[in-house]
């Protein structure tokens, strides 16, 4: 059975963070309930509501959004409903069909995603839904909050009567109106509104000739308020008939309550779920707002807490634009109290309170800001001493109030307890203080409770060193500056720092000297030597941290290099499969070339065709039947490799025309082609001969075949002997 000291609530601030999560609530229900949210009683409740958590912290990154959940408390309908003979109105009907369509609606999407949500979809499947509610509601109430004409023949008839009257009211009231001013009866302003009726502004002098009731008159009296004979006896008629239209409206509703008055005790559930999913919904956006994650949850008696943030003090420094140090606790059966030392203002209190935070959080089903790979386990009590330690109410000493909160902690602790002390043993003389909180500890660590100190007693210390399953930390210092780093150390305790702050503050080191003399000679050079070895232990990081660096740096080079290396190898595979096909390109051209002359000499088209079949066939041997895709994606990797090389080698050609510009330059004027010179293009190997010169243009001839070419991209070979 888990049972968390209410004390414990207050000096780890977890009522700060339920105020959060209150104000995330999108209803005043939720609101309210969030403020009451306190540790689970059992393993199994708190292992529920994380998943529950978690699940609705994975709706945000997901296509699956779980629908709104927004709703009007029905509170006051349900306590109606309980009392016989009473009834709803219209505005409450329309608040219990609302309800009842949101929850039909989460429970069939839970429904249709439940191997997303398995958890949410389990707690909603013991919902019954009633579809036949809304349908009778909105039969008898429409958008507008109002009863339907045809909710029952009678009114249906009762409203018929009441446009009819309103009608006869309208037409006897315009006659009345025209007959009385053309006799010039009436004021300028002809009519008015009195007591929510239509009434003649009639002249004074005129009063005892207009037929019908008055209603008042203007304050000069000038002007008498008659409402027309005829017009006052419809409108008694139609008060009659409003009233008959009032008690059947009564009616109807009387029936539509003893309607669903069985279904109280569900609405109320319907109620309570959509409550509780607002406070699940808080708790994920809260999460979501640090960070936070679902860790593992071990029975083993494993506590791992890596990066751990304090939520508040993460939400307020992000508002600040202000870096939060995590801190990492490992405790474990073989290590199950750790004694954190250190200078004051060092962090050492708010370690202490990220982990009682944390821990409480978890166990009341809020995620935690910590690293994934982290480790929790659950406590069945967790008590603190952390804080202003005076009690003014009771007229307690901090000495006093120490020793009632040590007398509660032994009745208390026991091996499934984790307690958090902080300055273990202040408020009494120093020699004697340690050694009674040394005595504490010691029975703590014997009945196997799991827990955090914080001190500044060197005897402690000692302590922590030299039983087995104790282990001392400290918070680092920055050797040079004295300011503190933030960063919890495990292994080792720490120097207070004493005489080194007291310099950096400017107090005179004559009196620093003085007050050295007037402590035992070891405690100096005890704290010393501690003080020695955080200096070495905070170089010590630095260097680990330089190394780290440099090994990711060379180990990112290294990758680089393989991912350019590999990029080579393949670029080179392709090149060389290009230029193995273009080999067999300029072979078949070849073959085909040697067929073509032999043909041009011989003209045996039986031959030719038997040697171009011959040619085909032996293509075709070494060809291997591929799939119309694999073709496609063939070609699409021979024309990519092919637009590679293309690229490549129009550099080169450019990189060669260049040369050639340059050249040209200093070369001696070009020759004047003439008939008969042997001549081949810049940029080619054909050697032919000039057979005309025509306006710039000459007809070269290559023996097989002859072209029209610019004399300006020829280059003379041999000029004609």
């Amino acid at each position: 059975m888990i049972n968390i000291h209410e004390k414990t609530l207050q000096d780890i601030e977890f009522y700060s963070v339920l105020q959060h999560v209150a104000e995330l609530c999108i209803t005043d229900l939720g609101r309210v309930q969030a403020l009451k949210i306190k540790p689970f009683t059992t393993r199994e409740l708190v292992l529920q509501s994380l998943e529950f958590t978690n699940e609705y912290v994975s709706s945000f990154a997901n296509d699956n959004r779980i629908p709104n959940h927004g709703f009007e408390p029905i509170t006051k309908e349900i306590k109606l409903l309980h009392i016989e003979n009473s009834y709803l109105d219209t505005k409450s009907f329309k608040k219990i069909a609302s309800i009842n369509l949101t929850v039909s609606d989460i429970v069939k999407f839970l429904k249709k995603f439940d191997d997303y949500y398995p958890s949410l979809f389990k707690l909603s499947s013991n919902l019954e839904l009633v579809k036949h509610i809304v349908t009778e509601i909105d039969a008898t109430i429409d958008r507008f909050g109002d009863v339907k004409d045809n909710a029952s023949d009678t009114l249906y008839q009762l409203r018929q009567q009441i446009n009819s009257v309103r009608g006869k009211i309208n037409q006897s009231f315009t006659s009345a109106l025209n007959t009385y001013h053309n006799l010039d009866y009436l004021d300028d302003i002809r009519e008015s509104v009195v007591e929510n009726k239509r009434v003649l502004a009639v002249k004074a002098m005129y009063r005892r000739k207009v037929k019908g009731s008055i209603m008042g008159s203007s304050k000069t009296g000038s002007i008498v308020y008659v409402q027309p004979e005829q017009t006052f006896q419809y409108a008694r008629e139609l008060n009659n008939l409003e009233f008959e239209e009032s008690e059947e409206v009564d009616k109807i509703l009387r029936n539509l309550t003893e309607f669903v008055r069985p279904y109280t005790l569900l609405f109320q559930q319907y109620q309570e779920f959509l409550m509780h999913l607002d406070v699940v919904y808080a708790k994920a956006k809260y999460a979501q707002s640090i960070n936070a994650i679902r860790p593992e949850i071990n029975t083993n008696k494993t506590y791992e807490a890596k990066d751990a943030y304090h939520p508040l003090l993460y939400l307020s420094n992000k508002l600040e634009g202000k870096k939060t140090f995590p801190q990492s606790i490992i405790l474990n059966p073989k290590n199950r109290i750790i004694v954190i030392s250190g200078p004051n203002a060092g962090g050492k209190s708010i370690t202490l309170k990220t982990i009682g935070l944390l821990q409480v959080m978890i166990q009341s089903g809020l995620l935690i800001p910590v690293h994934e790979k982290s480790n929790i386990c659950l406590f069945d009590r967790i008590i603190s001493d952390i804080g202003d330690n005076q009690s003014i109410e009771n007229h307690l000493s901090t000495y006093s109030y120490r020793l009632k909160q040590m007398n509660f902690f032994l009745r208390k602790c026991n091996k499934n307890t984790l307690f958090l002390i902080d300055e273990f043993g202040t408020g009494s003389d120093p020699e004697l203080g340690g050694a009674l909180a040394e005595t504490f500890l010691e029975e703590f660590y014997h009945r196997e409770a799991y827990g955090i100190i914080t001190t500044h007693y060197s005897n402690l210390k000692v302590l922590a060193n030299e039983l087995p399953f104790m282990q001392n930390a400290n918070m680092m210092f920055d050797e040079k500056s004295l300011e503190p780093m933030f960063n919890l150390i495990l292994g080792q305790a720490g120097s207070s720092f004493t005489f080194e702050v007291a310099q950096k503050n400017g107090i005179p080191y004559s009196l620093i000297n003085r007050a050295k003399k007037k402590i035992e000679r070891g405690k100096v050079r005890f704290d010393a030597t501690i003080a020695k070895l955080q200096k070495e232990r905070s170089k010590l990081e630095k260097t680990e941290r330089s190394l780290k660096e440099n090994e990711k740096k060379k180990q990112s080079e290294a990758d680089k290099l393989e991912e350019v290396n590999a990029k080579v190898q393949k670029k080179l595979e392709n090149f060389q499969e290009l230029y193995d096909s273009n080999q067999r390109l300029i072979y078949l051209g070849q073959k085909f070339n040697d067929i073509s002359e032999k043909y041009f000499d011989n003209k045996k088209k039986q031959e030719l065709m038997a040697e171009l079949f011959k040619l085909v066939q032996i293509e075709n041997s070494k060809r291997k039947k591929v799939s119309a895709k694999q073709k496609r994606a063939e070609k699409a990797k021979e024309a990519q490799v092919k637009k590679e090389a293309e690229k490549k080698v129009a550099v080169i050609r450019q990189k060669k025309k260049s040369a050639k510009q340059k050249e040209a330059k200093v070369e001696k004027p070009k020759p004047i082609l003439k008939v008969g010179d042997r001549v081949r293009m810049h940029d080619g190997r054909a050697i032919g001969s000039i057979d005309s010169i025509e306006k710039g243009k000459a007809i070269v001839n290559y023996g097989i075949f002859t072209t029209n070419v610019n004399t300006d991209l020829l280059e003379l070979v041999e000029a004609k002997k």
